[in-house]
């Protein structure tokens, strides 16, 4: 059948595909609209796949914290080129993607990209179309959901680094300053973890054994190793645990004492550091 300019711009406006894909989809599909989305979803699927392992250096990343300030979400939807991060439909999909997020609450990535939109298709099938359409790789890379008695976000200038805290024990306090301090804390120096007790034990067996490895090329006696480097790992939980880490505004205080002069028990339970490239 013949395929009209109408029939391609309505199959373009239904599913976002370029103008020449439609009609060609169209064509295969002899004017089947249904099966000529099928073919685009299946073209989508393609570049997926052929692209899987390619790196994804650019992209966006996104916060929301509710009206009670107890909950934040955050999302990073990555791709491969600049260009790409900052064409509508890259920075549409994003924010459909949080939207999503925070009208379901959603638990996990798996769960909110399988979450149905409005045209019954879920936001991982709007992934994929957009592959589709763009022809590189695009993917969530990262999805958080954290409550405490005080969420605070923070999104850096260059938009693909975002840093969720958690804060309990504010005694009625306003911490929204202290808190975006924090999570500033947090995007700049890169803790492993809030505490010591909070480090990955293959972390700590590493650090461990660099330090025993240090001290052994300084020449130190081998029934030192082991008390020289426990000594380093201590230097390591004060410069990579965030409770223990100097506050880069004020290095007299560590970020527990910071907590602890804000309020008196003020407390962080959590935080998320989230970042594309």
């Amino acid at each position: 059948m013949a395929i009209t300019a109408a029939d391609v711009n309505k199959l373009r406006q239904e599913t976002g595909a370029g103008m020449m894909d439609c009609k060609k989809a169209l064509t295969e599909a002899d004017g089947n609209f249904d099966e000529a989305k099928a073919i685009l979803r299946k073209q989508g699927q393609k570049i997926a796949d052929k692209r899987a392992g390619n790196t994804t250096s650019e992209g966006v990343v996104l916060a929301h914290v509710n009206s009670e300030g107890n909950n934040g979400k955050i999302i990073a939807l990555a791709c491969e080129t600049e260009p790409v991060s900052k064409v509508p439909d890259f920075q549409n999909l994003a924010m459909a993607i949080i939207s999503t997020a925070v009208s379901t609450n959603a638990e996990s990535k798996e769960a909110l990209l399988a979450t149905s939109q409005a045209d019954g298709r879920s936001l991982q099938d709007h992934i994929t179309d957009l592959m589709g359409k763009i022809g590189e790789k695009v993917d969530v890379i990262s999805y958080e959901n954290v409550s405490a008695e005080k969420v605070v976000s923070y999104i850096h200038s260059n938009g693909k680094l975002g840093v969720l805290v958690a804060m309990n024990n504010t005694n009625e306090t306003d911490v929204n300053e202290v808190g975006r301090d924090v999570a500033m804390q947090v995007a700049a120096m890169k803790p492993v973890a809030l505490d010591k007790d909070g480090v990955d034990a293959t972390i700590v067996e590493r650090e461990i054994e660099i330090g025993k490895e240090q001290a052994r090329q300084e020449g130190k006696p081998e029934a030192m190793l082991e008390k020289i480097a426990l000594g380093k790992l201590n230097k390591f939980y004060k410069d990579n645990t965030l409770l223990n880490q100097e506050f880069v505004k004020d290095n007299s205080l560590t970020i527990a004492q910071l907590l602890e002069k804000t309020s008196k028990g003020l407390t962080i339970s959590a935080f998320k550091r989230v970042a594309i490239g």
